[in-house]
């Protein structure tokens, strides 16, 4: 029988992304002549992948869609994507216990392929995951169920021994249309509205390891 997948979204599951994505968005426009946005604003921009996320601010600012500015916030937060990112507190030791159980690990994320890889060498956990699906590793990205799949398939895992793991509506409906359970991250970055649908709302990462190990697909691999 294939090990157990559990699959997680990056941005507001794993990890506390917020501060860098703020802070390159802060400074494209600054290259724009437009000021910056508080916290909460960047927030709600999150979760679409990188041009809704710079749509979305361009928006703000009263500009259109620019294929420049895209380009140039993806290169100038790749490279300086880890700078105040952090694993949430809690996480680090949930993937301890999901590993020691049995399960593989694997990230399905709306963000870039290249940023994520970036993000994870800086943290030092890229290693530790079987798979990871990017917003543009396949043809479709979430909330589209292939994406999940694709990601599942590359981490040699089954869909009757998966879950998902995000904070996001997008994770919700991905895992709904791959017939994953999904648990929703609730210390991430998602209204609370979002998680309807979801197979749990865990409160904090400390709980996440028990609750995923609870779940019928788990059992008997703890």
């Amino acid at each position: 029988m294939a090990s157990p997948v559990a699959l997680f979204d990056l941005d507001g599951t794993l990890v506390d992304s917020v501060p860098d994505i703020h802070a390159a968005l802060d400074r494209l426009m600054a290259r724009l002549g437009r000021p910056g946005f508080a916290r909460p604003e960047v927030t709600a921009m999150i979760g679409d992948g990188v041009r809704v996320l710079v749509e979305r601010a361009l928006a703000a600012r009263g500009l259109g869609f620019d294929p420049a500015a895209l380009e140039g916030f993806t290169a100038d937060y790749t490279a300086r994507a880890a700078e105040r990112t952090a694993l949430f507190p809690g996480i680090a030791e949930a993937l301890d216990g999901l590993e020691a159980a049995g399960w593989r690990l694997a990230i399905c994320t709306n963000k870039p392929a290249a940023a994520t890889a970036a993000l994870l060498a800086a943290l030092g956990i890229g290693g530790r995951f079987a798979a990871v699906g990017g917003g543009d590793s396949f043809a479709v990205r979430k909330p589209d169920p292939g994406h999940l799949l694709a990601t599942l398939a590359a981490a040699g895992g089954e869909p009757g021994r998966a879950a998902m793991v995000g904070d996001h509506r997008n994770d919700v409906l991905a895992a709904r249309g791959a017939g994953l359970p999904c648990l929703f991250a609730g210390w991430g970055y998602g209204a609370p509205e979002m998680a309807e649908g979801a197979a749990a709302v865990i409160g904090r990462p400390e709980a996440l390891l028990p609750a995923l190990l609870s779940l019928p697909l788990g059992q008997g691999l703890a």
